[in-house]
């Protein structure tokens, strides 16, 4: 097959909690360089980057993955690959999940799936901004400049401080509703993630009934210290085997 003749309609590529579209701008331009897909399209969250939340639009995880939805639709895609890092992961999960056929496949990265109200209470209480301020005054400084046209940094963090209390309390992702996803899925996890195992990664694999788990060597959690080019060859791998209906 030439390499100018796309496998899939397109890739669409979603941030994580805390990020933005332009923070993805690394792994858009490796996607694109494979001159693999018709179109590789970031889409940025509500209440994140540049992207204000709509008055009176809730920022909870099954209304992101609604706003994955929609931003779709604009864009007039259809059934694309998904790449979603971290909580873009969960989120284009939770969209299938919710309008099964919405996406072609789905790969993930660093997606933590399994919530409780003591999972969800650490890692909210990483997101407290007085002690990021002091103690990664440099990070806060990257949240400040990040998050400008959404209301601010601390913002952001108080509301996704509440949305993972939320996943901890009802996650709409949990082993019986795994189970209703049926596009092809492929879980991916960094060696070095110390937010989410393999083992952890390879149970929800099994409760998909098209998905697969891999460990990622030398790869922690951190988007920006992730080899992009080994995510555009998974993303690859996963257009190929659906173009050859594998």
């Amino acid at each position: 097959m030439s390499p100018a003749t796309p496998l899939v309609p397109a890739v669409v590529v979603v941030h994580g909690a805390l990020g933005s579209a332009r923070q993805m701008a690394p792994v858009v331009e490796a996607l694109r360089a494979l001159r693999q897909f018709a179109e590789v399209v970031p889409v940025e969250l509500p209440g994140h980057g540049e992207t204000m939340l709509a008055t009176g639009q809730p920022f909870e995880m099954t209304a992101l993955a609604d706003a994955l939805g929609e931003a779709m639709a604009r864009a007039a895609i259809t059934r694309p690959l998904v790449f979603g890092y971290s909580m873009g992961g969960y989120a284009a999960l939770v969209r299938e999940l919710r309008a099964p056929g919405t996406s072609g496949g789905v790969v993930t990265l660093g997606t933590v799936l399994h919530w409780t109200p003591a999972i969800a209470a650490r890692a909210a209480a990483r997101l407290d901004a007085s002690l990021i301020r002091e103690k990664v005054p440099a990070f806060a400084a990257t949240l400040a400049e990040r998050h400008q046209g959404a209301g601010g940094w601390e913002t952001v963090l108080a509301h996704t401080a509440r949305l993972l209390r939320r996943l901890g309390d009802a996650p709409p992702l949990t082993d019986d509703t795994l189970a209703a996803i049926h596009c092809p899925v492929h879980l991916l996890v960094g060696d070095r993630d110390d937010s989410v195992s393999l083992r952890e990664t390879a149970h929800a694999a099994s409760r998909l009934p098209h998905a697969r788990a891999s460990l990622l060597a030398h790869t922690p959690h951190p988007i920006e210290q992730v080899d992009v080019a080994c995510i555009a060859r998974e993303v690859s791998d996963l257009a190929q085997r659906l173009s050859s209906g594998g």
